[in-house]
Parts: C-alpha cells; sequence; structure tokens
C-alpha cells in the first residue's frame, strides 16, 4: 500500500468535510486547488512519514461576498423563526373556539358575520402544542419585555408607571397596585434636574 497516497486520500476526506461545513463559496473550486497542492507532495523513501499542509487563503472580495452571504442566511433565519412564531401562535388561538372568538373580533370587527363559515373551516385544526402551553402569555411576556427596553428615560418610566398603577388600581389588583406606586415614588425625576 502507498502510504503517500493513503496520507492524500485521508487529507482530502479531512478537508472536504472541512470545506463543506465551513465554505459559503465554490467548495469544489477550493477542493480543486486543495488537491492540486496534495498531489504535488510525494515520499521519496516509503520508511520516512510523508506530512504536507495546504493553506487556502481569501481575497478580500471573496471575503465580502462571504460575509454578506452569512448576514443574509441570519436574516433569512430570524425571519424564518418569526414566522414559524407567529403561525404557531394563529394555529394556537384559531384551534380555540373562545380565543379564536376574542381574536376575530379584535382583527376583524367588521366581518363578524364570517365567523361561524370560519369556525366551521377550522374545527378539525388541533393546538401545535400542550394545550395546557400558554401561547398568549408568551406574547405578553415578548410585549413587556420589547416594552421595558423601549423605556429609556426616567420620565418615560413615570408616565408608564403611573398608568401601570392606576390600570392595576382600576382592576383591584390591591398588592400589584401597592408595588407599582412604591415604583413610581422611586421613578420620580430629581425635582433639581431639568429635563431635555
Amino acid at each position: 500500500m502507498d502510504l503517500a497516497a493513503l496520507a492524500r486520500h485521508q487529507l482530502r476526506e479531512r478537508i472536504r468535510r472541512t470545506l463543506a461545513f465551513y465554505t459559503v463559496l465554490d467548495a469544489g473550486s477550493a477542493q480543486d486547488a486543495v488537491n492540486a497542492d496534495i498531489t504535488q507532495w510525494h515520499n521519496a523513501d516509503p520508511r520516512l512519514e510523508t506530512r504536507g499542509s495546504v493553506r487556502l487563503s481569501v481575497g478580500a472580495q471573496d471575503a465580502s461576498l462571504a460575509e454578506e452571504h452569512l448576514r443574509k442566511e441570519q436574516a433569512r433565519s430570524l425571519e424564518q423563526q418569526e414566522t414559524l412564531r407567529r403561525l404557531t401562535f394563529l394555529q394556537h388561538v384559531m384551534s380555540d373556539p373562545d380565543l379564536r372568538l376574542v381574536w376575530w373580533i379584535d382583527r376583524h370587527p367588521d366581518r363578524l358575520h364570517e365567523l361561524d363559515a370560519v369556525g366551521t373551516a377550522l374545527q378539525d385544526l388541533r393546538p401545535p402544542r400542550d394545550p395546557s402551553y400558554d401561547v398568549l402569555r408568551d406574547e405578553v411576556v415578548r410585549f413587556v419585555d420589547q416594552l421595558l427596553a423601549d423605556i429609556r428615560t426616567p420620565q418615560q418610566r413615570q408616565v408608564f408607571l403611573r398608568a401601570l398603577a392606576q390600570t392595576l388600581q382600576a382592576l383591584g389588583s390591591t398588592e400589584l397596585h401597592t408595588a407599582a406606586a412604591q415604583w413610581l415614588d422611586t421613578a420620580a425625576p430629581d425635582p433639581g434636574s431639568s429635563s431635555a
């Protein structure tokens, strides 16, 4: 058995797997370039171990193309995740007659006469997960996270907390109202500071 040929074969396989995993450009051309370098190696003495290395360089234009491709792939992946999340949410809402009624009234108040037909069309629709899983709660959590991220100034926090405290008081949530009122006192801007 030709040890050099075996070593070249093993190296080609390793490079093929590496290129398949990492490259976003033309893997075939990269493999050809590697093969061209590998075939130049020879082993004059069969008792010596054959070693070699291949280094592929990437030009600035190719690197820029690769980065752009990666950005597009990441954007596409995020878009797919968002689409899947929305579809899962809709499937959950539409599979539950009570949730479907509330959602339809909110989204299509002028098309209430179509609700019976929609219910008939969706009667075999099953929820995407365990029925005990509350997708709507996840939506509310996401909304609250986004809301808190958007509140950046002390004045915005004070307006939000004042509205929250009033809402909790109207709902009869005494404990939560008390907590929100305490936060409102803490979030009040310093009287000595002037707002922009």
